[in-house]
């Protein structure tokens, strides 16, 4: 099925528009190991997202949902359900959200959280919706509050009322709109107020990809870019990309610059791995803010447990920063652990480092003879 009216077919409109909704404007450096993207970013990724759910690699269980929950709307001739998305960032919410409108044939209307600050901004996207058009909300978790009130209404009863005047002489006009399905992404779900959550009809959560599985997107990836990539250099690109696709074929493409660059011009093994040591990840998938937090932890604090912001100033660096962009991964792959009383490194964090644990340590995970 070809993309719907809204949805270009090399996806370079759906991008600017995001960035632009978003606030998005010239891309601040970034790890090349960092879910996030910035505006950039998102314009090198367009030519590389699946345009059909039949392409979309990973997320078996939900392609299966979605795929039988937009298979029953077209049976019926309706818009479908509205629908979320959640999960880490660049696992596919927002590809998704260009396949549920391609594979329903319809316009694609984009908008994000940070951009509705009031209700009348909602209002004058809902009012220009057509009918069947796929609404999609990034960040949804941050509407301003009048915003999602009007929400709940429009996903309901496909109707808003608009205030016209000011004090004792406003008037409230109804305003009907045509049936439309919305489709919201969120990485923090939790946020996410419990009468919004409930008007999705169906709910999708994403989960990190396996190995083999970034092994096929880093494969079509090279494809798409008319790489030549080996199979072993595929396969190392993959281990090292934090069971995230974007981060897959971010450090794909680090590596097809220096194959280019200082190497035969095609992917292979030796080019990954040179590459992959110019960028400082290593083959856990760690960059070099990891590393120096798991070093500050062990050398300098004995293992923890330390505070966060303590460890924070450690690295010379915010504590946002660690909280945010460090700790997630660094925790799922069990380095550290959060307890109350702060931060401990585990035996694997010892065996990565290549640093000896000390001969005993506490019950609570601290060095023993420290404190």
């Amino acid at each position: 099925m070809t993309p719907g009216p809204g949805v270009p077919a090399d996806g370079s409109a759906f991008e600017s528009g995001l960035d632009e909704v978003a606030g998005g404007g010239p891309a601040r450096d970034r790890a090349v190991t960092e879910a996030e993207a910035g505006a950039l970013e998102r314009a090198a990724e367009a030519a590389l997202r699946p345009r059909r759910l039949e392409d979309f690699v990973g997320q078996q269980v939900v392609r299966d949902q979605l795929s039988l929950v937009l298979d029953a709307a077209a049976a019926r001739g309706r818009a479908p359900e509205h629908m979320l998305l959640s999960g880490p960032p660049g696992l596919g919410k927002t590809t998704l959200a260009m396949i549920i409108a391609a594979e329903l044939s319809a316009p694609l209307r984009i908008t994000s959280g940070p951009a509705v600050q009031h209700a009348g901004d909602l209002a004058a996207i809902l009012s220009s919706l057509e009918e069947g058009e796929v609404l999609f909300i990034d960040e949804i978790h941050r509407l301003a509050r009048p915003a999602e009130e009007m929400l709940y209404m429009a996903m309901e009863d496909f109707r808003v009322d608009v205030i016209v005047g000011k004090g004792v002489g406003a008037t409230s006009i109804p305003l009907e709109l045509p049936p439309f399905t919305a489709v919201g992404a969120t990485t923090r779900a939790g946020l996410l107020p419990a009468p919004l959550r409930d008007r999705f009809g169906f709910t999708a959560h994403l989960d990190y990809y396996r190995p083999e599985e970034l092994h096929v997107v880093v494969t079509r990836s090279a494809a798409r870019l008319g790489v030549e990539v080996h199979d072993d250099a595929a396969a190392e690109i993959a281990s090292r990309s934090r069971g995230t696709p974007r981060i897959a074929n971010r450090l794909l493409r680090r590596v097809r610059d220096w194959a280019e660059v200082r190497g035969s011009g095609a992917v292979d093994l030796a080019a990954a791995h040179a590459a992959l040591a110019v960028y400082e990840v290593d083959p856990a998938g760690l960059d070099r803010l990891d590393r120096a937090v798991l070093r500050a932890l062990c050398e300098r604090f004995g293992g923890g447990p330390v505070g966060l912001s303590t460890l924070a100033v450690a690295v010379g660096e915010e504590t946002e920063t660690v909280e945010t962009m460090v700790e997630p991964f660094l925790v799922r792959e069990g380095l550290i652990s959060r307890t109350p009383r702060g931060r401990i490194a585990t035996p694997a964090t010892w065996a990565h480092l290549g640093i000896a644990a000390p001969q005993a340590t506490l019950g609570d995970g601290q060095a023993a003879g420290r404190f």
